[in-house]
């Protein structure tokens, strides 16, 4: 298993997005929502150019540079859950939460917030609709 990206999503003609772009690690189960929030941006992003017949290089930047931050903050949270994995697999035992982690989850509302940030990520997408059709 790896967790890794691109250091460029686009090339002219071509955009990698979801898991072309950015592997994710199956902790947290949130690859599949990175990808559709891809796919959403890539749509808000590109639907008028697409419509326009006329797509550069630099609309397929903008895609990676609305996307690349909520990955690599994911990305490290990942990272920092294997490696809290790694060493509850490698102490044989009852696993002690630290004194940081105890205090935290009783703050009240941020089980709440843990919750939300998993679900809806970093940056959470919606599709943007033009006002008067209410086409996209």
């Amino acid at each position: 298993m790896q967790i890794n990206r691109l250091t460029k999503w686009h090339e002219p003609g071509l955009l990698c997005i979801g898991d072309a772009a950015h592997a994710m690690s199956p902790a947290g189960g949130v690859g599949i929502n990175l990808a559709v929030q891809d796919a959403v941006a890539t749509a808000n992003l590109l639907a008028k150019p697409l419509r326009d017949g006329f797509v550069t290089d630099e609309h397929l930047a903008q895609v990676q540079g609305r996307r690349e931050f909520p990955v690599r903050v994911t990305q490290r949270v990942q990272a920092a859950a294997h490696k809290a994995f790694a060493y509850i697999f490698d102490n044989p035992g009852p696993a002690k939460a630290p004194w940081q982690l105890k205090f935290v989850t009783h703050i009240p509302g941020i089980q709440r917030l843990i919750a939300r940030g998993v679900g809806m990520g970093v940056r959470p997408e919606h599709i943007r609709l033009k006002p008067e059709t209410k086409e996209i």
